[in-house]
């Protein structure tokens, strides 16, 4: 659905709530495969998550806060090398990065892709093997390929012919041959915001298929003999939940491939898939497991492989949403609470709606503003009895279109003071969070065994007049 101009607010969502959405029987329920696994209500009511109570998160970090819990990311992590056990998992660091997280992935055996010099910067800091890290972008400087070649990254995925030209100046001028994957754009439409598909030809990223792009591309880095081409890379958008898509994208791309072999006598050793697999932001997705996902694929590049008669090359792919995305919820402090009419006011049960304001808001999640993105919420620092009632979890930013979750179902004493939390809020939450109206961005906090850890703390009013030069 593409995304109104005037925000969310005013978006196609219905006035009593999406026909998904469901009263619950029991408001003070979790739904497990919304939330971390280390995820329950403790004797109070309260949310607990890994041993922790998140009223003492609350009071020792300050709301709002990303709470992680470190054990549901590796064992996501492990889920993931144990469904694709001969192949290159990427986590993809754009979703969420800083040290701690790259050292948890690379203690669990996965690779790294990152897409500026900034995401490298922190990989390297975070100690992963440079060689496990893939290096993505649509218009990477000199200077980040010069840092890219200078650490000896295992893996650069070029973009354009401008990029073949800079990388093959720069490997020349270092007597380096850095390993390369060329980026296809294979015309794939994939079912998802218009904004978060990338395989289609309207957009940015990668060399056409259809245009001969592709096939130019490869043929010049081969016959150019400087940067060794190792194979192709696809990636067709995020949060996808129909592995049909990768199957029409690794049949073009494939199909490429043997362009390639016919050409030039040349099988490249490796396919990159990408990642983009979705995960469950409410009650309505339900997505694939890892071990699912790597039957299919398995499946799917076998069969093509087969009728092109070509060699299996080594597959990768890259999930990034699907690993950290589950494994964060956002715990916010209410401060006010607005009851609105929304209908004609004959009927009292269903014509109004619960405005919840929260501390935070579109600075620490623009994705419901941008994507039109849906997320749940729950009251989390106590039970209720009360009856449920239809809510908007609203921040605090001068937009009406600020707004968090757009159709929840609260207790109806919810009130200010209380804290709530928001699940899969991982990925593109705390990686996309701003400073709108000077608004300091929340810390991360990594919750394991009982205890919890600040791996990112919160900015505070210095650190925003710490860039303002007078």
């Amino acid at each position: 659905m593409r995304a109104h101009e005037a925000g969310a607010l005013h978006g196609n969502i219905g006035t009593r709530g999406p026909a998904w959405l469901r009263t619950p029987v029991d408001v003070n329920a979790l739904v497990p495969q919304l939330w971390p696994r280390n995820t329950r209500r403790g004797d109070a009511g309260a949310l607990v998550v890994a041993g922790l109570d998140v009223r003492d998160i609350a009071a020792e970090f300050g709301t709002p806060v990303y709470v992680l819990d470190e054990d549901d990311l590796r064992s996501r992590c492990r889920e993931f090398r144990a469904a694709f056990p001969n192949e290159d998992v990427y986590y993809a660091g754009k979703a969420f990065l800083c040290r701690a997280v790259v050292r948890m992935i690379a203690e669990e055996g996965m690779f790294l892709d990152v897409c500026s010099g900034g995401e490298l910067t922190v990989a390297l800091a975070g100690g992963i093997p440079p060689e496990r890290i893939g290096f993505h972008g649509n218009n990477k400087s000199v200077a980040e390929l010069r840092r890219a070649l200078d650490a000896n990254v295992g893996r650069i995925i070029v973009d354009s012919f401008a990029e073949i030209d800079r990388l093959t100046a720069l490997a020349r001028e270092r007597g380096v041959r850095p390993r390369v994957l060329l980026r296809v754009t294979v015309g794939v439409e994939a079912h998802t915001h218009e904004f978060i598909a990338t395989a289609h030809e309207d957009q940015k990223f990668g060399f056409s298929l259809a245009g001969g792009a592709a096939i130019a591309a490869a043929l010049r880095i081969l016959d150019e003999d400087v940067l060794e081409l190792r194979g192709l890379h696809s990636h067709i958008g995020s949060q996808i939940f129909d592995t049909s898509a990768f199957e029409v994208s690794a049949r073009r791309v494939l199909g490429l491939q043997a362009q390639i072999r016919d050409a030039r006598g040349v099988e490249l050793p490796e396919l990159d898939l990408g990642g983009g697999f979705g995960i469950a932001y409410t009650t309505k997705d339900d997505p694939a497991k890892p071990h699912e996902l790597g039957k299919r694929l398995r499946k799917i590049v076998d069969a093509e492989c087969a009728a092109e008669q070509l060699v299996v090359p080594r597959l990768s792919i890259e999930p990034g949403r699907a690993i950290v995305g589950p494994a964060v919820f956002t715990l916010y402090e209410v401060g006010t609470v607005k009851s609105v009419l929304i209908g004609t006011g004959n009927d009292p049960a269903d014509d109004r709606r619960a405005y919840v304001s929260v501390d935070g808001g579109m600075s620490d999640n623009i994705r419901t503003a941008l994507y039109d993105a849906s997320y749940s919420a729950t009251l989390a620092s106590r039970a209720s009895d009360a009856e449920p009632m239809l809510a908007r979890v609203v921040g605090k930013h001068c937009e009406s279109g600020d707004i968090v979750v757009k159709d929840e179902f609260l207790p109806a004493d919810v009130q200010p003071g209380d804290l709530v939390a928001v699940p899969g809020t991982g990925a593109y939450c705390r990686s996309m969070a701003s400073n709108y109206n000077h608004v300091p961005r929340p810390p991360v906090v990594a919750v394991r065994n009982g205890q919890a850890r600040l791996i990112v703390r919160r900015e505070t009013e210095e650190d925003l007049l710490a860039l303002d030069v007078e």
